[in-house]
């Protein structure tokens, strides 16, 4: 007999908690949110582990579908399986509470300003300047909620005249509402969302600060988007003051 609510019928949403429960291994996907693939050493001087430690915690996230493995030579390397863990890291980070609100040192303060103005998402951007503009897309109708976020025509036909091209690929929607965990808001994800965060940094509207996820809007980037999209540059420029 058929039972709908049978244990079997289920996916084990349980398994997948489990492996983000330990904060290591949480760590690890938060890290992996900058897009690159990193070595189990990076990983476990970044999350302060013994290299034996982040060994077994990437053996887990590999075997539970959340990264994926890469070997060159005798270097190995994990990644995000994709982005659809990225999107659900964080939409996670985006559910949790602050455990420092306050950094301790200017420089920590400093890193802290800079991931909550713009950072990469994966291969999306997030923070204030990524829900900046997926509010100026809704607003010029680039970009419309009438079914669910969805790209307009007039949407399309920009991104033709802007040069953004989307990446090719079925199982990825066009455009999805990523809640941001800093402004606990929607940004754009998916291939737009990536076409875009690809733009910006082919045409150098957007740099790299340091190895972080932190990025800056440069001054060529001020002008794209504010011709563009009608963004000023106070949302562009990060504010450095305290």
């Amino acid at each position: 007999m058929d039972t709908p609510s049978g244990s079997s019928a289920r996916p084990d949403l349980a398994a997948v908690a489990k492996l983000l429960a330990d904060g290591s291994r949480a760590g690890f996907c938060l890290a992996l949110l900058d897009g690159r693939a990193w070595t189990a050493g990076e990983l476990a001087r970044h999350a302060g582990v013994a290299p034996s430690t982040a060994s077994e915690h990437l053996h887990l996230l590999v075997d539970g579908g959340l990264l994926v493995e890469e070997r060159q030579g005798r270097h190995r390397y994990v990644r995000l399986a994709g982005p659809h863990v990225a999107e659900l890291v964080e939409s996670l980070a985006a559910l949790a509470p602050g455990r420092d609100p306050t950094p301790r040192s200017l420089s920590a303060r400093g890193r802290q300003q800079a991931l909550g103005h713009a950072r990469t998402c994966y291969d999306h951007l997030a923070g204030a300047v990524a829900v900046a503009i997926t509010d100026a897309m809704l607003v010029r109708g680039l970009l419309s909620l009438e079914h669910g976020l969805d790209l307009t025509s007039e949407g399309g036909a920009w991104l033709a005249e802007t040069g953004i091209r989307v990446p090719p690929g079925r199982r990825r929607p066009a455009v999805r509402p990523c809640l941001d965990w800093t402004e606990r808001r929607p940004h754009l994800a998916g291939a737009v969302g990536a076409g875009l965060c690809r733009h910006a940094f082919d045409r150098g509207w957007i740099v790299r600060i340091g190895r972080s996820r932190a990025v800056e809007v440069t001054a060529g980037g001020r002008a794209a988007l504010r011709d563009g999209l009608g963004l000023a540059d106070d949302v562009l420029v990060r504010d450095r003051a305290g």
